[in-house]
């Protein structure tokens, strides 16, 4: 599983403007660790992160949200992606969002989605979550 990801690139950022970044730098290492390329953006808007999925090429977007912001942000983002042509980057969420918004997120185009709280055990299951949710959009664009 964690071979999938050596040598792959990522590009994770925050939207909105809360102050809470150590989520989002946790995620960043785990996959660093796991053989990832990472790209930090921090805090970002739905146009720089589209910027950066440009340049960098990467195959998957994280963003952290925790401002409540995530039913208008993150799918900003991933219009914004689909506006530029970019349809093979898997986009996973994480942060402060509520039960009741997860369906609409994944219609949103939401690969995969770890609110607050997340029992996923050792940051190696969050990567192979990842790792599926990237191989699951990749199929569904082939």
């Amino acid at each position: 599983m964690v071979r999938a990801l050596v040598g792959r690139k990522a590009v994770i950022a925050k939207v909105g403007m809360d102050a809470h970044w150590r989520g989002a730098i946790v995620v960043a290492n785990a996959l660093r660790d796991a053989g990832m390329e990472v790209v930090y953006l921090g805090h970002a808007s739905p146009a720089e992160i589209v910027a950066a999925v440009e340049e960098e090429d990467p195959m998957l977007v994280g963003i952290s949200a925790l401002s409540g912001n995530h039913l208008t942000e993150v799918p900003a983002v991933i219009n914004a992606l689909r506006d530029a042509g970019i349809d093979d980057v898997a986009v996973v969420l994480g942060g402060a969002i509520p039960a009741s918004d997860l369906a609409a997120l994944q219609e949103a185009g939401v690969a995969a989605t770890f609110p607050t709280g997340s029992q996923l055990g050792p940051m190696l299951e969050a990567v192979g979550a990842i790792v599926d949710a990237v191989a699951r959009e990749r199929e569904v664009h082939r």
